[in-house]
């Protein structure tokens, strides 16, 4: 079965840096745009970056453009989030998605920026 699998979560200080990793299996990873989205308490889930099928080709969110970097390893299956510069403002739940005719979404992993 279809499966993304969140990690790399956790508390950090502003100013710090986090990578998550999400890691597919169940359907052709390497044929799949992939992307990130948050949701912080209260508010809507938001798309945070995205990355097309190949890896040539990413967009961003403006809140992070600058600050995080989208990449993916289609030999592993992999799509990964190097945050950095982190704020309070980016606490949230994060979710991977892959799209391809059909729309699968891991389970999230929480990121807390605070002192």
């Amino acid at each position: 079965q279809v499966q993304l699998v969140e990690s790399g979560g956790g508390l950090v200080q502003p100013g710090g840096s986090l990578r998550l990793s999400c890691t597919a299996s169940g359907f052709t990873f390497s044929s799949s745009a992939m992307s990130w989205y948050r949701q912080a308490p209260g508010k809507e889930r938001e798309l945070v970056a995205v990355i097309i099928s190949t890896g040539g080709i990413s967009k961003y969110a403006d809140s992070v453009k600058g600050r995080f970097t989208i990449s993916r390893d289609n030999a592993k299956n992999t799509v990964f989030l190097q945050m950095n510069s982190l704020k309070p403002e980016d606490t949230a739940v994060y979710y991977c998605k892959a799209t391809r005719f059909v729309a699968y979404w891991g389970q999230g992993t929480q990121v807390t920026v605070s002192s």
